[in-house]
């Protein structure tokens, strides 16, 4: 299979990167092929990629154009460099039926929108280097470190206990919000949070923002009885006369 990905031209390496990238927005699966697990996608996914925004604004790759056939032909072309391949797909690996599904290769390879490709190809490995190289260097710089100049070991020295600060101040204030809520909930029911979105999934300075508010829990619905559905507006529908 190498040699066939090799002999592919520049522009069929962009699309299959395109693909194999996030912006894309292509779903993979995981699926079981020949014992060993491999990421496959069904081609109306793949269609959908192409057809899409974010494909339009790449260079030096083929054109496509929503309207017609042209994404589904070129992915058909695209087989013959084995970057992915038609599957079928089988019985769950496990007990359970969420788990990865049996995959097998077709016999015969077109592109078909509705049928499941599995991947041969990972897509760029530069980040993989990248971050191996980045790994050896902080391993080798961290055994070093006794190497290292005075004035360098100092700064380190000091930006560690920077860190150990911070994490320390949070730990404090976690714990300091927590007890002037129990006093407050005692003193002045419902309580009060201080900086009370401190742990939701917001932005860093959203976080501290407001500084303190009331901890009033949200309104409960009220469970409509049946028959008694609101129309429009907030109407109650009009029961029939006996």
């Amino acid at each position: 299979m190498d040699v066939q990905q090799a002999a592919a031209p520049q522009d069929i390496r962009n699309v299959i990167n395109f693909l194999r990238g996030s912006k894309s927005g292509l779903k993979n699966k995981t699926g079981v092929l020949n014992g060993s697990r491999r990421e496959y996608f069904k081609g109306k996914s793949a269609i959908k990629a192409l057809q899409s925004d974010a494909y339009a604004k790449l260079k030096n790759v083929p054109p496509i154009d929503p309207t017609d056939d042209s994404a589904r032909k070129l992915l058909h072309t695209m087989i013959q460099y084995t970057f992915f391949l038609g599957v079928d797909r089988g019985n769950p690996s496990g007990t359970s039926s969420s788990s990865p599904r049996h995959i097998q290769i077709m016999q015969q390879q077109a592109f078909d929108p509705d049928a499941y490709y599995v991947w041969f190809y990972d897509g760029p490995q530069w980040k993989t280097y990248l971050g191996g190289a980045l790994l050896v260097t902080v391993i080798l710089a961290g055994v070093m470190f006794p190497l290292w100049p005075v004035t360098l070991r100092i700064g380190v020295w000091y930006l560690s206990m920077a860190g150990f600060g911070v994490i320390g101040l949070f730990i404090a204030l976690s714990i300091f919000r927590l007890i002037f809520y129990i006093i407050t909930v005692v003193a002045a029911s419902p309580g009060i949070w201080i900086f009370p979105k401190l742990f939701a999934d917001v932005g860093f300075i959203d976080s501290f923002i407001p500084g303190w508010d009331w901890d009033i829990p949200p309104p409960k619905k009220v469970k409509k009885k049946r028959g008694e559905k609101e129309g429009v507006d907030g109407e109650k529908p009009l029961r029939k006369r006996k």
